[in-house]
């Protein structure tokens, strides 16, 4: 759980469609993009969304280039295998597994706002082209590309996600029996640990753990993927810090975590969740510093 992303790292390089019944033609070279011997030319309609592109209420505008030839369209919490290019509006390609020459393989809650949307659009061997504006891509940060960013996406294929793990009855606040710190974090011990000492924020630990928002969503856990999980102390969001050091090995508890104390209301890294988070928490293995 990094202090800047969850656990599992996020990509931040990053329905057969209604309304659409045959495939666009085929884009022609922007003749003024001046690329490198390496980059892919950009399409001539790079600059904006053409008059029969379809755009969502979000502002996602979108059009399909090749049909597909899959039935099922992914969720967000699925994982995705795509091809992809994306340019400027200015015609200059930034990112492309295409040019690579490997598909790229992620969850579609990890990803910027509007890919999570628009991959969702899709089905197998479907290509898009979407016009992603600021707000649903890097918001204009620094170091990221700015503006409306043009993606042509190829989907590969879909993994459907595990079932989740239900949420606990108390996911929405910690019942008044729960142990408040000063911070505010609050928790309860649900199975006593058979260790004596506790981790330091320089340790590592290795841990199984499910995490929830307050509206009861699994948003990441250890326990579906079957894999521990092991990082230091000191890299992870303030209430694990501080929470984990409360624990011995074997030791099970459930952590109510404030915004403050996690990702904040509004998370810096596409796919954190936002808000107040609940985590059960197993400690399996303390290594000191």
């Amino acid at each position: 759980m990094c202090a800047h992303s969850v656990l599992v790292p996020l990509l931040v390089g990053l329905l057969a469609l209604s309304g659409c019944d045959r495939a666009a033609d085929a884009p022609k070279p922007l003749a003024t993009a001046k690329a490198k011997p390496t980059d892919l030319p950009a399409p001539s309609d790079v600059a904006a969304p053409p008059p029969d592109a379809v755009t969502t209420k979000s502002g996602l505008s979108y059009k399909v280039l090749t049909l597909g030839t899959g039935g099922e369209h992914p969720v967000a919490e699925d994982r995705v295998e795509v091809h992809y290019t994306g340019w400027t509006t200015d015609g200059k390609m930034f990112d492309s597994s295409v040019v690579r020459g490997n598909t790229t393989k992620f969850k579609l809650t990890q990803v910027i706002k509007g890919w999570t949307e628009g991959v969702q659009l899709m089905t197998v061997g479907e290509k898009t082209r979407f016009w992603i504006p600021s707000e649903l891509a890097y918001a204009d940060k620094q170091g990221k590309p700015a503006g409306m960013l043009v993606f042509d996406v190829e989907l590969k294929g879909i993994q459907a996600a595990p079932k989740p793990i239900l949420a606990p009855d108390d996911v929405a606040a910690a019942p008044r029996h729960a142990t408040k710190t000063a911070s505010g974090l609050a928790y309860m011990v649900l199975t006593p640990g058979t260790g004596k000492v506790h981790p330091k924020a320089s340790d590592t630990v290795e841990v199984h753990y499910t995490g929830w928002s307050i509206d009861g969503k699994m948003f990441d856990s250890s326990v579906v993927r079957k894999k521990t999980a092991s990082f230091p102390l000191n890299g992870v969001i303030k209430g694990w810090t501080e929470g984990v050091q409360l624990m011995v090995e074997g030791e099970k508890t459930r952590f109510w975590i404030p915004a403050d104390l996690a990702y904040g209301d509004t998370p810096m890294k596409p796919g954190a969740p936002s808000g107040n988070l609940t985590f059960d928490i197993e400690l399996h293995t303390i290594q000191a510093e």
